[in-house]
């Protein structure tokens, strides 16, 4: 006998719909089925809950079952069904999250859970909607009014740049390389970069306090001014020990010992006891926007903890001495002493392994704190070693008579073949050798391994096109990694040497692999690998020793499991095996392309270097203004004026991607598209421009300003009246709509597709007025959060998941969010 989910319904109608990808479009097709008989009664020996849950199942499935032990999954749902289930579960019970359906797939199972008293409470126990007014007209003024200073501070950086710039190309009335160098040192330099960050904010948020604040209050701003400074300063691309350096400065308390690899927060509200250890990526700010209201608090990592890498530290979490927090968890109260906690929110899951810390802790050596600091400020010129030669050219160019639009092409050409070249011998060079084992961080095979990974990492943002493209997997053999025919690849993080990607595999946005791990002194590395045909979704991490199963697939936001079944499937933090068929599309648009294809794709990815080309013009335009104001009214104030030239030059570049995304693409629809089609390759296409041309040059500086949510309504986004967006990772902004007043914390994406099986799938996501997404959360396609309901830090809303208006939810993926998890900071007094 067949289950139920295999039993086929029948309809008649005239054709059947088809979409792009050559596949039926099943929202096309009659649904539910009309049946002569109408809608069965639920069975007679089903409970209440059990009868109306049979009667949802019915309604998404098809067949409602009448058999207690019926199983969602076995009945034919998916990940989707569960989500819109899920959903409907939260409008009657507030309460219920996709991960109690797959713990509890039976109808009577379920229903149990439901009943149970802590299973929900009943909707109209729930409170009402909460009312979040905008963000108020006097806050936007202000941040408009003080935006120009701080991209005048920002500028000055520039200026120094500039006039470098000017005297090797032949421009301006030439500048004395003896003010040059100390403006370098001041302004550019790491002990410049910490001064002008540490001192504004010191001077900004001077008597600062942990509580909770009104967004757009004196304190928010404060708070808001002083990281933007950080940011144009560049304190945000310090590294190695400069940051611990920079955390002093702030006000942070740093024990002996400390290897701190993520930045600190601007408050200064962070303790680091002795031999504390915080991985890449961790979020230690301490503070998030919930609704309109600001949470700040300290934040205490107690002497020989590990905070993994990409983790969030809520404000007021406390980690004890010697526990461990693992990578992508979010840490809400108090871990004790020598426990290990992971998932969203975090919890306990056993001892500290201390495995990282075996024996004896390794001295700490002068010697190689001075190696990583000079390491640390050659990986920063780096820019400027590529960008000599093509200078050069451009001066012999224009020299030569071949015309300036063609110098810069020839320059553009030269200064990323040179970057390109410089990031290739480092990494061969640094990762030669490598072993897996736990070395001292202050050691040569420490070193190596995370200067081998700052290369990566720089990588990924300024050879930014290369990546996602035909190119991205010889890139990626010509670095060491060990990459397989067929194998599709975006800005993956990972050790070269040490990482295996095998056959078939796809390895999305901002993918970590195999990153080292710190504790004890100590620095970790192991092979990771992932198989063959492996998905490994955006933000998705494989941890060192690791591995992504051959068919696997690891969703966005979440981590491969220790161990795995070859194809099996995992969602979330800590991971959880979902039951999923993969679906089969045209194979000559999924994984095995025509000849005809591969070239019609490598034309399109060639044109991603026009906007490299535009965003060199555009330096090219502004040295050449930096020379001739220099010359007319002096160099001090073309020093001056340089900010108000950088916002011109941003104008221009944000004009140039907008045009470029409606004429490449035009107005995003939701839909279904196969990797291998002129769709998908034009919108990377304007996905470049994006990230090559608005954000280095405004956009990236302007979050939570009224500039973010006008940029965002140029590129097709329905943004409401005063609300605070601090992200531009809107993939497809046509998809998406942010109500009034609500708040859009940092690090967000709002993900409007999914790659899976190499099938774009786009769909809308929507945020009600006064809605909330915390600090990296993110939202995929068909994600409804209601009216001042929040998804709080670190969370996971998945495809087709409504949010009831008025409510909290925290995890990956979503569940209610406990009292006793919520950050409650006293009010603080503006």
């Amino acid at each position: 006998m067949l289950p139920a989910g295999l039993v086929p319904l029948l309809a008649v109608v005239a054709e059947l719909p088809t979409r792009t990808s050559g596949k039926v479009d099943r929202d096309a097709l009659p649904w539910p089925l009309p049946t002569a008989t109408g809608p069965k009664p639920p069975g007679p020996g089903l409970t209440p809950t059990e009868a109306w849950l049979a009667a949802q199942w019915g309604e998404l499935l098809g067949a409602a079952p009448h058999d207690p032990a019926a199983d969602f999954f076995a009945h034919g749902g998916g990940s989707l069904a569960a989500a819109r289930l899920v959903s409907r579960i939260r409008e009657r019970y507030g309460t219920g999250s996709v991960g109690d359906i797959y713990r509890n797939p039976g109808l009577g199972a379920l229903a149990r859970f439901l009943d149970a008293p802590a299973g929900g409470t009943r909707r109209d126990e729930r409170p009402g909607t909460r009312t979040v007014p905008p963000v108020p007209r006097r806050a936007r003024a202000v941040q408009l009014a003080v935006l120009p200073l701080l991209l005048s501070l920002g500028g000055l950086r520039w200026a120094v740049v500039a006039a470098a710039a000017a005297n090797i190309i032949g421009a301006g009335p030439g500048f004395s390389w003896w003010w040059i160098v100390p403006g370098w040192l001041l302004l550019a330099g790491p002990p410049g970069r910490i001064a002008i960050a540490a001192g504004g904010a010191r001077l900004l948020l001077r008597g600062l306090r942990p509580g909770s604040y009104p967004r757009g209050g004196s304190v928010h701003l404060r708070l808001w001014a002083a990281e933007r400074l950080a940011q144009l300063c560049g304190a945000g691309q310090l590294a190695g020990c400069w940051l611990i350096y920079y955390a002093r400065a702030l006000g942070v308390r740093v024990g002996d010992g400390v290897d701190l690899h993520s930045l600190p927060p601007v408050t200064g509200l962070l303790r680091l006891g002795r031999g504390a250890a915080v991985e890449p990526e961790a979020d230690l700010a301490g503070h998030w926007l919930d609704g309109d209201r600001l949470h700040i608090g300290a934040v205490r990592i107690g002497a020989g903890a590990v905070v993994g890498a990409r983790s969030t530290l809520f404000p007021g979490a406390r980690i004890g001495k010697r526990a461990e927090i693992a990578p992508g968890s979010a840490v809400t109260g108090t871990v004790p002493a020598g426990e290990r906690w992971s998932g969203v929110p975090a919890a306990r899951t056993g001892r500290a392994r201390g495995r990282r810390s075996a024996g004896p802790r390794p001295p700490r050596r002068a010697r190689w704190t001075a190696v990583y600091a000079l390491t640390s400020v050659l990986l920063g010129l780096l820019p400027a070693a590529a960008a000599l030669p093509a200078l050069l050219v451009l001066r012999y160019g224009i020299g030569l008579g071949i015309g300036l639009a063609a110098s810069i092409v020839l320059a553009t050409l030269t200064g990323l073949a040179v970057y390109a070249l410089l990031i290739l011998a480092g990494v061969r060079a640094l990762g030669a050798g490598l072993r897996a084992g736990s070395h001292p961080v202050h050691g040569p095979a420490a070193w190596r391994a995370w200067a081998v990974e700052r290369l990566m990492d720089t990588a990924r943002a300024q050879l930014f096109p290369l990546y996602a493209s035909l190119a991205t997997p010889g890139w990626l053999r010509a670095l060491g990694m060990k990459v397989g025919r067929g194998v599709e690849a975006s800005t993956v993080l990972a050790l070269p040497g040490m990482t295996t990607v095998g056959d078939g595999a796809f390895l999305a946005d901002d993918t970590m692999i195999g990153s080292y791990e710190l504790g004890g002194g100590r620095l970790r590395i192991a092979a990771a690998r992932v198989g063959k045909r492996a998905f490994l979704g955006n933000s998705g991490m494989a941890a060192a020793g690791s591995r992504v199963p051959k068919r696997g697939l690891v969703g966005v936001l979440s981590a491969a499991p220790k161990r795995a079944e070859a194809g099996s499937s995992w969602l979330g933090m800590p991971p959880m095996r979902l039951p999923r068929t993969p679906e089969e599309g045209d194979r000559s648009r999924t994984y095995a392309p025509p000849v005809r294809l591969r070239w019609a794709r490598a034309a399109v990815e060639l044109c991603r270097i026009v906007p490299v080309l535009c965003s060199a013009a555009l330096a090219v335009a502004g040295v050449f203004a930096f020379a001739a104001l220099a010359g007319a009214y002096g160099i001090p104030a073309a020093a001056f004026l340089t900010g108000p030239l950088l916002a011109v030059g941003g104008v221009l570049a944000c004009v140039v991607t907008a045009a470029a995304k409606w004429l490449l693409v035009g107005r995003f629809r939701a839909g279904e598209h196969p990797l291998w089609s002129g769709f998908v390759w034009r919108g990377e296409l304007a996905d470049t421009f994006v990230e090559v041309l608005a954000v280095p040059w405004l956009i990236g500086a302007v979050g939570g300003t009224p500039l973010m949510n006008l940029w965002l309504r140029t590129l097709g986004a329905r943004v409401g009246r005063g609300a605070w967006c601090e992200t531009y990772w809107l993939p497809e902004a046509d998809l998406v709509a942010v109500g009034a007043g609500a708040s859009v914390n940092r690090g967000c994406v709002l993900q409007t597709h999914l790659f899976h099986d190499r099938i774009m799938r786009l769909g809308p996501v929507e945020l009600g007025p006064g809605a909330t997404l915390g600090p990296h959360a993110i939202a995929l396609p068909g994600a409804v959060v209601g009216a001042g309901a929040v998804a709080g830090p670190a969370s996971l809303v998945l495809r087709g998941e409504r949010v009831p208006p008025g409510t909290r939810w925290l995890g990956n993926p979503i569940a209610a969010w406990p009292d006793r998890a919520r950050t409650r900071p006293g009010e603080g007094r503006e």
